[in-house]
């Protein structure tokens, strides 16, 4: 029976925290059983804020993304995992789109005017990140695209890049629908719960985000100072942002549902509530750390399984890529 492909990746840049784990890497190894399942390292768009950019340490940040990925629960031998720039056709259909994409397509993309604004100057690959982004999810013919609310708008710029390429060229790519959670898809920051958890702010402030390699201590010491509200209401329709976070936090680790939650903490009290939430994070994370502990210190078997990976990708991009130069009259 045909599966469905699905296609994903997280940038090696920032803290990989809790958001990460609920949104994206534990909605991947669940669904790895029901989907043919391909996950890279998103490296070549790390670059697209280039002084920001240490080599070395992007090395080291690549592998640890991938270990994470595998700590997590997703299986290597079931899913195909590797390093984006590994395979160079992700860079060489990027290009080839970029031909077909309307400038104005990519101004309107709500991410690049938000990231802009915060810059003087920006670079011609941070405007070109959605098009790179639809490059490495239709080389791999992905039915499917596991990701967070805020990234829809990229999923159907890719449907219209490839839609463009159809009319322009031929048929050559599958159109991806994006495939968001239910519950859980936007964890907020722990410190301003009106803004997601994000990776490059819990990096230098703390209290933000639990960054999903952090110590028991510093995972308690940040939720038990978490922002909460100034009323003492425990219920998902009535509580105030901050609240409504932990809950939430809770209900996506626990697999409770929402009802049995509310009975759970009903008169309890927001110290409660931090306590209850606290534990259910520790003991979520803790055999994931210990699976990532292990992947990092035997380098070469990690490395192993990022070439088998590799190998495994490879020819499918290539195939993609092959058909796109026939009808585009390249090579």
């Amino acid at each position: 029976m045909h599966r469905q492909r699905v296609l994903s990746g997280v940038q090696p840049t920032g803290k990989i925290h809790l958001g990460n784990y609920v949104g994206a890497l534990s909605l991947w190894a669940d669904n790895q059983y029901r989907y043919d399942s391909f996950f890279c390292v998103v490296d070549l768009h790390a670059l697209t804020i280039p002084e920001a950019v240490d080599p070395t340490r992007l090395r080291v940040k690549t592998r640890e993304t991938a270990a994470l990925y595998i700590a997590a629960g997703v299986d290597p031998a079931r899913s195909v995992v590797f390093v984006q720039s590994a395979v160079t056709a992700h860079a060489e259909l990027a290009w080839i789109l970029n031909c077909v994409s309307p400038l104005g397509w990519l101004e309107r993309m709500t991410q690049y005017k938000t990231k802009a604004a915060r810059q003087e100057s920006v670079s011609i690959g941070l405007l070109d990140y959605p098009v790179l982004q639809a490059a490495d999810i239709l080389l791999y013919q992905a039915d499917l695209v596991p990701v967070g609310e805020d990234q829809r708008q990229h999923i159907e710029l890719t449907r219209d890049i490839a839609g463009r390429f159809h009319r322009i060229f031929g048929p050559a790519f599958t159109l991806p629908a994006p495939l968001i959670r239910s519950s859980g898809a936007r964890i907020m920051g722990l410190d301003d719960p009106t803004a997601k958890m994000s990776k490059s702010i819990g990096e230098v402030k703390p209290g933000h985000a639990i960054g999903l390699t952090d110590s028991p201590d510093e995972i308690r010491r940040v939720i038990m100072r978490a922002a909460t509200d100034s009323g003492a209401d425990l219920r998902f329709d009535t509580a105030g942002p901050g609240v409504l976070n932990l809950l939430t936090i809770y209900e996506v680790l626990s697999g409770e549902p929402r009802e049995k939650v509310e009975a759970e903490f009903e008169g309890r009290g927001y110290g409660h509530l931090k306590r209850v939430v606290t534990d259910r994070v520790i003991a979520t994370l803790e055999p994931v750390q210990q699976r990532y502990r292990e992947l990092m210190a035997d380098p070469a078997t990690l490395e192993a399984l990022l070439a088998d990976g590799t190998d495994r990708a490879r020819p499918i991009a290539d195939a993609t890529l092959t058909t796109v130069k026939r009808l585009t009259g390249l090579g």
